[in-house]
């Protein structure tokens, strides 16, 4: 039976639709965000099932979707040899040849497959359905190419299901925070950031310095030792007796405030109340030590290196300010640390740490080797300077002040603008 030439155009327009619609149904499926259609599925989302269910077998899926779409171009190709010869002889073959390539190239090929990479879950999830009802009619190819594929790929140690999909790294998690733009406050941002940083700082980059721990002193009279108790600004105090590298304790001013009100305040009552000194490793991720801390029910411990000495102490909260930042704007502190000149420079304590200095002034001083300004100015120059010397550390301007004890105290440190 000869169809009219109008039927043939329509048959033809629907099969370069089809070749379109598995063209975007490859693309939108295997572009999905994967995370995203987990937690669609968790909410019991139709849609996403039914991909999560395609996605869990990807060689049936690329089955039906070649299947369709050769079989598409085929009956195309036909169709228009076909409607050129009836039109115009042999030479409308050529014709019709030339212009159907176009045309599968432009809406068959690159138009579809180019909205599906841009709109990926919409195009999985509006072609999911008939995607399911052509695998169920090309059931017996599609198993018959899955199963003759997988062979081959078995033959070069490939099994699919042997196949795992990779968890995120901490590279491609940051990423993901990075690309989530207007999506997430910049400050939830930043939180999610330096969690994830967590794992590549430790302990001794975050630490009180020995020489920087503020304890009680045991052995002195008991009348300047209560004189300390009163004057004391932190919640929790060390307990020694000569140096810090004595340790007896560690104890809550809550627990003094307790003792006192109830008359009961005594050398022997503060030993009985301290909690044994807590140790750990300098190079604990702080990323462990979080989880150590709830593990021991524990908000503070002592850092010490692999011969046992104190090198620092490190609190919950000096963890927690690493994710969140500081907890109050400590004026007292910033003043002492870094003053702000006129000029736009600002003269830093040496012994800061450069973390610190880069959250308090938002620089990007770097991170890697020594963890204080001093530290980094003297494996910069390979030697301690004497006081009135410049360098240029990146984009930072820094002026000796105050060298002494052989270390530098105090600096002056201006950035400058970068150049474009």
């Amino acid at each position: 039976m000869q169809l009219p030439v109008t039927t043939l155009l329509i048959i033809l327009v629907l099969l370069v639709l089809l070749a379109a619609f598995f063209a975007a149904t490859e693309i939108g499926m295997m572009s999905v965000n994967r995370y995203k259609l987990k937690y669609l599925v968790k909410k019991h989302h139709k849609q996403a099932i039914r991909v999560s269910q395609l996605l869990a077998r990807p060689d049936r899926l690329l089955s039906v979707v070649l299947i369709g779409n050769t079989l598409a171009n085929i009956l195309g190709s036909m169709i228009a040899t076909l409607i050129g010869q009836k039109l115009y002889g042999d030479v409308g073959v050529v014709i019709a040849t030339l212009l159907l390539t176009a045309i599968i190239l432009i809406f068959g090929e690159m138009t579809p497959k180019t909205l599906a990479a841009i709109y990926p879950q919409q195009v999985a999830f509006l072609t999911s359905l008939p995607l399911k009802v052509f695998q169920w009619l090309f059931a017996p190819l599609v198993y018959a190419i899955s199963f003759i594929s997988n062979g081959i790929l078995r033959l070069f140690g490939i099994s699919l299901s042997k196949i795992q999909k990779d968890a995120l790294t901490g590279e491609e998690l940051r990423s993901v925070v990075h690309e989530a733009g207007g999506l997430m406050p910049i400050e939830h941002k930043s939180m999610l950031i330096s969690l994830l940083d967590l794992e590549q700082a430790t302990v001794e980059d975050i630490m009180i310095p020995k020489a920087d721990i503020v304890g009680i002193e045991l052995d002195q009279p008991w009348s300047q030792l209560l004189e300390q108790l009163e004057t004391a600004q932190h919640t929790r105090l060390p307990l020694f007796r000569g140096s810090i590298d004595n340790l007896v304790g560690m104890i809550h001013m809550r627990d003094i405030l307790n003792l006192a009100l109830e008359e009961k305040l005594n050398l022997d009552s503060l030993l009985a109340s301290a909690d044994a000194p807590y140790y750990i490793p300098e190079a604990t991720p702080l990323n462990i030590q979080i989880l150590n801390f709830r593990k021991m029910k524990r908000r503070s411990c002592f850092v010490v290196d692999e011969y046992g000495d104190i090198l620092g102490l490190v609190t919950m909260e000096d963890i927690l300010e690493e994710i969140v930042g500081e907890f109050t704007t400590d004026i007292a502190d910033l003043s002492r640390d870094i003053t702000p000149q006129d000029d736009g420079s600002v003269i830093v304590d040496a012994s800061l740490t450069l973390r610190n200095l880069n959250r308090m002034m938002g620089w990007h001083l770097p991170l890697i080797g020594p963890r204080t300004l001093s530290g980094l100015i003297i494996e910069h120059l390979g030697y301690i300077p004497p006081a009135e010397s410049c360098l240029m550390i990146d984009q930072y301007e820094i002026e000796i002040l105050k060298v002494g004890d052989n270390t530098i105290k105090g600096v002056r440190m201006l950035k400058q603008l970068k150049r474009k």
